[in-house]
């Protein structure tokens, strides 16, 4: 059965990662865009809103934090070897 329970967490993993930040990075461009305010179509005037653009900017901050995290995930063994300097000490080492 662990060939099938690592198959899941990759699955998983890869859907969270490959269609989850991009996702999330699509909703803080609306969010974002959203919290500027603008001239409607129909000649309407839309305020600003900053609490929408605050999240916007809080999204992106997320999935660059989520993008940065693994690629020193990805590195740490050559990060480790060339430094000695451990990124991840409170996780254990397999």
């Amino acid at each position: 059965m662990t060939y099938v329970e690592n198959i899941f967490t990759v699955l998983v993993v890869g859907l969270v990662l490959g269609a989850g930040l991009p996702a999330v990075f699509a909703v803080g461009l609306v969010t974002f865009a959203r919290g500027v305010g603008s001239d409607g179509a129909e000649g309407v005037v839309r305020p600003p809103r900053p609490a929408l653009r605050y999240l916007g900017v809080a999204l992106f901050v997320f999935v660059g934090w989520a993008i940065v995290t693994a690629v020193l995930w990805i590195t740490r063994a050559t990060i480790i070897h060339h430094t000695g300097i451990d990124l991840f000490p409170f996780l254990p080492d397999r």
